[in-house]
C-alpha cells in the first residue's frame, strides 16, 4: 500500500480523517490509510517489516530503524561494526520513509565499486528500483539522469566537475552517503560535494568514521548537524586533548553529543557470531592445448591494447576474464570479434588461429578436478562460474556422471529461480550458478561453495562467499578455489591469499581494506594495467608483489583505524 504522508500543518484534513468524514474518493482512501497508521503507534512499531524480501531481521536493526526514526530525527551516523549489515539499516530506513510518505527524492553516494552492489540490495530486498551511474542512461543523457527521483551515484561521479552542479541544484529528501571516512577532510571535494546539497534528512554510513584524528569527526558531525560546534577551534579547544588529535579532553561531554546523532553496534555486544571460513586453493596444471590457447589470447590482448581501432579495452579484458574462465566462454566472443571486421589481416589470423585451437579443447584439467571435488565433498555445495558457455560445460560434466544438479542463472525467470532454490534446498545437493547466483535469497542451508572461474574484483568474490556466509550461518563454511597454474587468476589468489588472508576475514572486512589503497583506479582496472606492462614472468611477479605490498599496507592502515575508533567509541553507542 502506498502511504500519503500529511504534514503536521494540514491540520483541516487530519481532523476529517479524525472524524471518519470524506466526501469523495481520495479522502476515502485516505482514511484507510489514517486506519492503518494508527495500528502502528508513532514509530513503537515499523511499516516496512512485513515488506522485506529474505532478510533476517535482527533485533538491532529494528532497534536501530526505531531510534533513528523517533530520536535522531532522519540524521544519524551509523557506525556498526562490518558485518552487522548497515546497509541492511539504511534499506529498512529508506523504506520506512518512502512507505510512510515522508520522502520521495533520494540520493545514495557510495565508492564507485559499491554502486551495483547498492542496487542489487535494495531490489532484490526492499523492492526499491534506483536509477544508476553504472546504467547506459546515464551516459546517454547525464542531464535527463541527474532529474530522476531516487538515484545511486558513483561519489567520484558525482563531484566531478561536469556533474557537480546538476546534483546541488536539486533538492533532495534523503541523502546517503556511506564509507564516510572518505569526506574526513573539509577541504575536498567529497566534502564540500556532501555539504552542498539541500537535504531534509541525511545517514552517514562508516565502521570507521575517524581515521586519523578527532577534526575528522568535526568534519562529519558538522555535514550531519550545521552548527552543532561553533568553530573547529573551538571544538579543538572543548573536546580535543593538548599534543594529541586523536584523544578526547573531555570524554563524557563529547560522548553525550555522539549519542545524539550516532550508532553504534558490535558483534560482542549484540551477541552476533559468524562462523569460520575455511579456505583451499587447488592449483592446476593445464594441457599443452588449454596452455596454448591462453597464452595466444595473452599475447593477442597485450598486443591490441594500447593500439587505436575496433577493439576496446572492455573486449580485451572480457577475452582475459572468459579465457579465465573456459575456452567454451572465450570461443563464442572471439567469433563476435571477427565477424564485427575492421581488423588488420595480422589480427584476424591470430584471431582464427585461437578459434581453430578452442574447436579442438573437449575436456579441461579443471573440468577434471571439479569432479574429483563434487564426488569427495558431501552435503550442499554451490558450483560458481560466471559465463552461461561455461556453466553448460560443467553441466555437461555432470550429467555424464550421472550428478543430480540444478541450475541459478540471471536469465531464469523469478519463477524458475525459485523452483531452483527449492529443488537445492530439498533435493539435489549440487547448485551450479552464475554470478547472480541466490541473491537477496536465504541459502544458508549449503555451507560448501566452488569458485570454479574467479572474478578479478575482491568485492565479488565477497559477493559469492556472502551468499552463504552471513548472519544466521550456523556451520563453518569451506571455500574452494579451482586456478589454473600461471592465469590472472593464479596471481589474484596468491596476493589475496598470501598477502592478506582475504579468506580469513570478517565478511566486508575486503571492502574496507580496498577503501584505504587510496586510488581511485578500479581493482581490475589495477589487474589489467599490470598484465599487459609485463613483458616477461619476472617483470609480472615484481608487479604482482608491488601490489600486494599496497594491499597489505591498506590492511595495516584499516587495522590500526578499528583500534583508534574503538579506542574512541568503545560500547558506549549501541542501541
Amino acid at each position: 500500500m502506498k502511504i500519503t504522508y500529511l504534514p503536521p500543518e494540514d491540520k483541516a484534513t487530519i481532523e476529517l480523517l479524525k472524524n471518519s468524514s470524506y466526501d469523495n474518493l481520495a479522502n476515502y482512501q485516505l482514511r484507510l490509510q489514517y486506519h492503518h497508521l494508527t495500528l502502528f503507534k508513532g514509530y513503537d512499531e515499523l511499516v516496512c517489516l512485513n515488506q522485506l524480501h529474505n532478510v533476517e531481521k535482527f533485533w538491532y536493526q529494528i532497534e536501530t530503524v526505531k531510534k533513528v526514526l523517533k530520536q535522531f530525527r532522519g540524521r544519524v551516523l551509523l557506525c556498526d561494526e562490518v558485518g552487522l549489515g548497515k546497509t541492511i539499516e539504511a534499506g529498512m530506513l529508506i523504506k520506512e520513509y518512502l512507505l510512510r510518505g515522508m520522502i520521495k527524492k533520494i540520493l545514495i553516494l557510495t565508492p564507485t565499486s559499491l554502486v551495483s552492489q547498492w542496487r542489487e540490495e535494495l531490489l532484490t530486498k526492499f523492492d526499491l528500483y534506483f536509477a544508476t551511474t553504472d546504467d547506459p542512461a546515464f551516459k546517454q543523457s547525464p542531464a535527463e539522469f541527474w532529474k530522476k527521483d531516487q538515484i545511486i551515484a558513483s561519489l567520484n561521479i558525482a563531484k566531478s566537475r561536469h556533474h557537480f552542479q546538476s546534483v546541488i541544484d536539486k533538492e533532495y529528501d534523503l541523502v546517503v552517503v556511506d564509507e564516510v571516512h572518505h569526506l574526513k577532510n573539509r577541504q575536498t571535494l567529497n566534502w564540500k560535494l556532501v555539504d552542498s546539497l539541500k537535504k531534509r534528512f541525511i545517514f552517514l554510513l562508516s565502521a570507521t568514521p575517524v581515521q586519523n584524528n578527532l577534526v575528522e569527526l568535526y568534519n562529519l558531525l558538522t555535514l550531519l548537524k550545521p552548527g552543532i560546534f561553533k568553530t573547529e577551534s573551538h571544538f579543538k579547544k572543548e573536546h580535543v586533548r593538548r599534543g594529541n588529535s586523536r584523544l578526547p579532553s573531555n570524554r563524557e561531554k563529547l560522548q553525550g553529543l555522539l549519542r545524539e546523532v550516532m550508532i553504534r553496534n558490535k558483534r560482542s555486544l549484540v551477541d552476533v557470531r559468524l562462523p569460520k571460513r575455511f579456505a583451499q586453493t587447488i592449483l592446476i596444471e593445464p594441457s599443452e592445448l588449454e596452455k596454448g590457447v591462453y597464452e595466444r589470447v595473452s599475447n593477442f590482448v597485450r598486443e591490441n591494447y594500447h593500439k587505436d581501432g575496433n577493439m576496446n579495452k572492455f573486449t580485451l579484458n572480457l577475452l582475459l576474464m572468459e579465457a579465465g574462465s573456459s575456452p567454451f566462454a572465450l570461443k563464442e566472443s572471439l567469433n563476435k570479434l571477427l565477424d564485427r571486421g575492421n581488423m588488420d589481416m595480422s589480427s584476424v589470423l591470430k584471431l582464427k588461429e585461437i578459434i581453430s585451437l578452442t574447436q579442438e579443447v573437449s575436456t579441461l584439467e579443471k573440468g577434471k578436478r571439479l569432479l574429483e571435488l563434487v564426488k569427495k565433498t558431501g552435503d550442499k555445495k554451490i558450483v560458481f562460474a560466471r559465463y552461461y558457455k561455461t556453466l553448460a560445460y560443467i553441466a555437461s560434466l555432470l550429467e555424464r556422471e550421472g550428478i543430480p544438479f540444478t541450475q541459478f542463472r540471471g536469465d531464469l525467470t523469478n519463477l524458475e529461480k525459485d523452483k531452483a532454490l527449492t529443488q537445492f534446498r530439498d533435493g539435489v545437493d549440487l547448485l551450479l550458478s552464475s554470478e547472480s547466483g541466490g541473491e537477496g535469497r536465504n541459502i544458508q542451508f549449503c555451507n560448501t561453495m566452488i569458485n570454479y572461474d574467479l572474478p578479478w574484483n575482491p568485492m565479488l568474490i565477497e559477493q559469492r562467499i556472502g551468499r552463504i556466509h552471513r548472519i544466521g550461518q550456523t556451520r563453518d563454511i569451506f571455500i574452494f578455489n579451482l586456478s589454473v597454474k600461471d592465469t590472472i587468476e593464479d596471481y589474484i589468489l596468491r596476493v589475496l591469499d598470501q598477502k592478506i588472508n582475504m579468506f580469513q576475514l570478517v565478511i566486508g572486512e575486503i571492502e574496507s581494506i580496498l577503501g584505504n589503497m587510496e586510488t581511485e583506479e578500479d581493482f581490475e582496472g589495477i589487474i589489467m594495467d599490470i598484465w599487459v606492462k609485463s613483458s616477461n614472468r619476472q617483470e609480472l611477479e615484481e608487479h604482482f608483489d608491488d601490489l600486494g605490498e599496497r594491499l597489505l599496507e591498506a590492511k595495516r592502515s584499516y587495522e590500526k583505524t578499528k583500534e583508534l575508533d574503538e579506542t574512541l567509541f568503545g560500547d558506549d553507542y549501541e542501541v
